[in-house]
């Protein structure tokens, strides 16, 4: 899923420049930042926008969700960026949501998903008003047109026309979107339904114009580690070493530098996670239970609380693997600041939901730090031997289940790997809590691939996967074989 493209480089661009502010402590130069990037008689840098007060404006609204807030919650139009920031850092942010919607960047899609382009003739016989079955296109001026407000989006027209004039323009947020969370709303904007959204962080990166942001907490981060006698331990996800053209040492050694205490490889907890799994597994098969699924996915343990409600009871009761690094965590600094940094949007939803985490960072964040810091990967020799954990295959897809049959010794398995939350795979999903199949055991991630792909993420899910296979130590098998396996 994670992508590089101008929107994702002006994001992290603008993480860039709030950490160096930061650091430097100049961060009442914050409200600055829409005004240097989007300098007077230049072209705007936010998208080619109208003019150089929206391209402002829109960073203006980026850099308020990247203090922690929604940009629903704003109030007040002329409070300074520095006035969020301190709230931000007094930790009265408001808690609703991780993604936000920037709706000053939100204008640009079509209002209709069909669209007829000129290539109509205006034909006689008019297949597709013939064909719409809610009279939505007349003929105006030699072409067809399509009345939006009556438009249900079946597809008919577009079939019917034999010039083949009529296009399907999706909404990208809402295309991507496997539980209808995101709609426009009465003013045209892009709006985010959280009792329906899983956190899994397709909007975001479906949105040409980068309207949809995660909340970052990376000032708080960076507070903490400010702080004078303070802790604070970060916690690397499996997929980090997909990331970066380094090793798990050198970064480990590289994110010391930043200003952590102590940095632990959330691998070590998958161990915990792939254990007791393997052994509630074979408890509930044992029992009756027809099947059991993975549950460090929080995106799809959202699913099945908010949508899937039926599958919800097969879902494994194991705590993930962060919660399981956190508690190891917790007994060598039981005072820390502790931080999970990883690619995933949907882990700040799970950390609030368990008091051993205070922070999630992104890689995008680490990386942006990184920048700011002046830090080069390549220049950082291993502190110490690197010990290599099976368990960082949790960051590929397969990689959970091949890791809980390592300690099963239950009965027979017939897995299911079903990778990405998309709409055809949450169907299947569905159909699963009818009983009718045979599968025992399921590995449900959210993104196509794994963690690797996520959100968050700095490479490409392809790069990642290479990177990942040079550096970790175990080998990421290919998206298409998982896909082999679920079919």
């Amino acid at each position: 899923m994670a992508q590089t493209n101008n929107a994702t480089l002006i994001r992290r661009e603008i993480i860039t420049r709030l950490c160096k502010l930061y650091i430097e402590n100049r961060l009442e130069d914050i409200d600055r930042i829409a005004l240097e990037m989007a300098p007077r008689n230049t072209t705007p840098v936010s998208g080619n926008r109208c003019c150089i007060h929206k391209s402002r404006a829109i960073i203006k609204y980026r850099v308020m969700a990247l203090l922690g807030f929604n940009v629903s919650d704003e109030t007040d139009e002329l409070e300074s960026l520095y006035s969020y920031a301190l709230r931000a850092l007094s930790h009265k942010e408001p808690e609703k949501g991780v993604l936000t919607v920037v709706d000053e960047a939100c204008t640009s899609c079509v209002k209709s998903n069909y669209v007829v382009s000129n290539l109509c003739r205006g034909c006689l016989a008019s297949h597709c008003m013939v064909t719409c079955p809610r009279n939505a296109i007349t003929m105006e001026h030699g072409q067809a047109r399509i009345d939006p407000l009556k438009c249900v989006g079946c597809g008919l027209c577009k079939d019917a026309c034999p010039y083949h004039a009529i296009i399907y323009m999706p909404i990208p947020c809402e295309e991507s979107c496997p539980v209808k969370a995101i709609y426009r709303n009465a003013e045209g904007v892009e709006e985010i339904d959280y009792d329906k959204c899983i956190h899994c962080g397709r909007c975001m990166v479906a949105c040409p114009f980068g309207a949809v942001m995660y909340r970052s907490q990376i000032i708080n981060v960076l507070h903490d580690i400010s702080r004078p006698n303070r802790q604070v331990v970060a916690m690397l996800a499996p997929a980090i070493s997909g990331q970066f053209k380094a090793t798990y040492p050198q970064i480990a050694t590289a994110v010391k530098k930043l200003g952590f205490t102590d940095v632990f490889e959330v691998a070590a907890g998958a161990v915990a996670t792939a254990r007791d799994e393997a052994h509630e597994l074979k408890e509930v098969l044992e029992q009756g239970q027809q099947f059991m699924t993975t549950s460090c996915c929080p995106a799809f343990v959202e699913l099945t609380e908010k949508q899937l409600t039926g599958l919800k009871p097969y879902v494994s009761h194991t705590p993930s693997p962060m919660r399981y690094t956190a508690d190891i965590v917790r007994q060598q600094y039981p005072d820390a600041s502790v931080v999970f940094i990883g690619p995933c949007v949907a882990k700040q939803a799970e950390a609030r939901r368990y008091p051993g985490i205070d922070y999630v960072m992104t890689f995008e964040e680490l990386g942006a730090l990184m920048i700011a810091m002046n830090i080069d990967l390549q220049t950082f020799e291993a502190t110490e031997q690197e010990e290599v954990i099976a368990e960082r295959k949790f960051a590929f897809s397969n990689g959970v289940l091949n890791s809980v049959t390592d300690y099963y010794d239950g009965p027979s398995l017939n897995p299911l790997v079903i990778s990405g939350l998309h709409k055809k795979n949450i169907a299947s999903l569905r159909r699963i809590t009818t009983g009718k199949h045979d599968w025992n055991m399921i590995e449900v991630m959210a993104c196509e691939g794994g963690c690797l792909a996520g959100p968050a993420g700095i490479s490409s899910p392809e790069v990642a996967r290479k990177l990942f296979n040079a550096q970790s130590g175990v080998q990421a098998e290919h998206p298409l074989i998982n896909e082999m396996k679920q079919k």
